[in-house]
């Protein structure tokens, strides 16, 4: 079985928000989200795109189709506020002592701002359920909806039907790369008025050649006018952008963004990374790919990117004469 995992908000919002050509939501085969919750729940508000979980006249949850399971990169589930998939996991150990004690356990009262049939825990149930259908690891979004709601109430809807022409002019928001504080993104999204006021953005760190001028108040904003080129710097400005962003960050939160949020603006984002919470290159590297999936650093500032290793640990650490560099 492919198993079950919690997903951290950060993570969903990551995947609503990837973007190749088109918004990847709009791939078939790309996520499924569900939503376990009540009837009347799902109806006053859900995530975008998520599809209410269908119960049979017992109350038992019933399984989507399972060959658009086994197809799926992303199955995630969700319920009002599961945290831990411990309650599953001890309730099942429960069942098979045999054990019929009601209050073996607090978490198995509903939460008071769930209704009586969306208590903690369903959500991980219909995972486990699901598992056996997945080629890649059944998701369950910690805290539920109502973590997620809380940090990304703009990501909320009542729609329930999304034609494909939607989901293709859906237009993503940055990606996030530290909780509430680090996005990345492009120049379009940089210049969204409504995205800025969403995420909170303070202070934006512009990696492309065409200037921007959302952000007016002196000292938010910070320019280094790059081309994405072999023989483009930007090795002599990364001291400069990681003190801005840090400098930035206890104020309010950061956007980094080159022309497509793919090469400058990742490259930069994982020196800062480096500089500031003691990353390896391979280790920024991975942790960017996990936020977005289609950046790519060209050798020119890969190269940049092992100097700048080398300078903070004296020596280099990451090989980047492997392929996946």
């Amino acid at each position: 079985m492919a198993g079950v995992m919690l997903c951290e908000p950060t993570e969903l919002y990551n995947i609503l928000n990837q973007h190749r050509r088109f918004p990847r939501l709009s791939e078939p085969n790309y996520l499924i989200l569900l939503d376990a919750r009540t009837l009347r729940e799902y109806n006053e508000s859900h995530i975008i795109t998520a599809r209410r979980i269908e119960q049979s006249p017992t109350g038992e949850y019933l399984v989507p189709d399972s060959e658009e399971l086994a197809c799926v990169r992303y199955c995630v589930v969700y319920d009002c506020m599961t945290s831990s998939l411990d309650f599953y996991d001890s309730e099942e150990e429960e069942k098979e002592k045999g054990s019929n004690d009601s209050s073996e356990t607090e978490h198995s009262k509903p939460s008071s701002s769930c209704s009586q049939n969306a208590e903690e825990g369903s959500a991980a149930r219909q995972a486990r359920s699901l598992q056996q259908f997945t080629r890649h690891p059944v998701l369950v979004l910690k805290g539920g909806y109502k973590r997620f709601s809380a940090c990304y109430h703009f990501l909320r809807t009542q729609k329930i039907l999304w034609m494909p022409q939607e989901l293709d002019n859906f237009e993503p928001y940055p990606v996030e790369i530290l909780s509430g504080k680090l996005y990345m993104g492009n120049f379009k999204q940089a210049c969204d008025q409504q995205i800025q006021k969403d995420l909170k953005i303070k202070a934006q760190v512009n990696i492309s050649e065409q200037p921007a001028t959302l952000l007016a108040e002196e000292g938010k904003y910070l320019h280094i006018s790059v081309p994405d080129s072999l023989e483009a710097d930007l090795f002599s400005s990364f001291s400069t952008i990681c003190h801005f962003i840090d400098t930035q960050l206890d104020l309010g939160a950061v956007l980094v963004f080159s022309s497509l949020g793919i090469s400058r603006s990742s490259t930069v984002t994982m020196a800062y990374l480096m500089h500031s919470f003691q990353f390896s290159l391979k280790k920024a590297w991975d942790y960017v790919l996990k936020c977005k999936t289609n950046v790519r650093p060209h050798r020119g500032f890969v190269k940049q990117l092992s100097d700048w290793e080398a300078q903070i640990y004296g020596t280099t650490i990451t090989d980047v004469s492997e392929p996946n560099y």
